[in-house]
């Protein structure tokens, strides 16, 4: 895969991400807790089937070893935290918490990966975590509360994309060693929806959700997380882990824009402002980028 094909096909996965906002808005009873617990329901019956299909009874035995269950909560509490803080403070603060998630990351494949980050990306994330603190500046205050739980959100995609870029960096330098040199982190994703499922079940009881909401809610579980997220698995592969927390940026921006489109929500001047920077920012990192850039190969300890 070549490096453009790489963070088009980020793009693709923010763009799926994105849809959380707009879907949710035409929802009629389901609300905070139990729309986390379906779309995790829905999420895992769907990661069943695909990697059922994939892997068949070997499933089961992929889910096993100590990187596969770390990077299960990774997801898990990427899955959960946002709705969690939600509760707790303004949508404001969690968004403009999570906008450190490429800070997060970057220093992380610094110190545990020793992968150095381009000057360019370093700026790209300071521009963009501004754009989206001015699009909800505003909006900024409340109980701190609910940002120490938002802070498991990006602390928890920074270690992810970490964990899961050197499980496959060091399955490609031991390729000789046969396919089951480096653990398949795809059933990570499963472990991460099934965990969310379970802590969120007592929270949402009892359920409310009627048929349409439960349709809605199987599209985000299968179409705004079970496919994007094992498309984000195989793209650490391919990009370095702060490029895709810098990519994953263009979530905030896209969800403004479709709960615009498709809800009447118009943004308002701060918004678009903010999200030009956040447009600008990425498109300059990705513009400035070697033709040829891969993943820097992990130096041997």
């Amino acid at each position: 895969m070549t490096h453009r094909s790489a963070v088009l096909l980020m793009l693709l996965v923010t763009l799926m991400w994105s849809s959380a906002g707009v879907v949710t808005r035409h929802l009629d009873a389901a609300r905070g807790f139990e729309i986390t617990f379906w779309r995790s329901a829905f999420n895992a019956l769907a990661l069943v089937a695909i990697l059922g299909v994939m892997q068949g009874r070997a499933l089961w035995g992929a889910m096993r070893g100590a990187a596969v269950w770390a990077s299960g909560v990774c997801w898990a509490v990427m899955f959960t935290a946002f709705m969690v803080a939600l509760s707790l403070t303004t949508v404001a603060n969690v968004l403009v918490t999570m906008s450190l998630s490429p800070l997060f990351t970057a220093i992380f494949a610094r110190v545990f990966l020793r992968q150095p980050v381009p000057a360019r990306t370093w700026w790209a994330i300071v521009v963009a975590g501004a754009g989206i603190a001015w699009m909800f500046g505003g909006q900024l205050g409340g109980p701190l509360a609910g940002v120490v739980v938002a802070l498991g959100v990006p602390l928890a995609a920074a270690s992810n994309w970490c964990l899961l870029q050197k499980v496959g960096q060091g399955g490609r330098g031991h390729a000789a060693a046969g396919p089951s040199s480096a653990p398949d982190m795809l059933p990570a994703v499963l472990i991460g929806a099934l965990l969310s499922m379970a802590a969120m079940l007592p929270l949402a009881w009892p359920l409310q959700a009627g048929a349409h909401d439960l349709g809605l809610l199987g599209f985000l579980g299968v179409f705004q997380l079970a496919v994007p997220c094992l498309l984000a698995v195989r793209l650490a592969r391919e990009l370095p882990s702060h490029e895709i927390a810098l990519l994953g940026q263009a979530e905030t921006l896209l969800g403004v824009l479709w709960a615009w489109a498709f809800a009447g929500e118009h943004p308002g001047s701060a918004a678009l402002i903010g999200g030009s920077l956040v447009l600008a920012a990425l498109i300059a990192n990705e513009a400035l980028a070697p033709p040829s850039v891969k993943p820097v190969p992990l130096k041997n300890a």
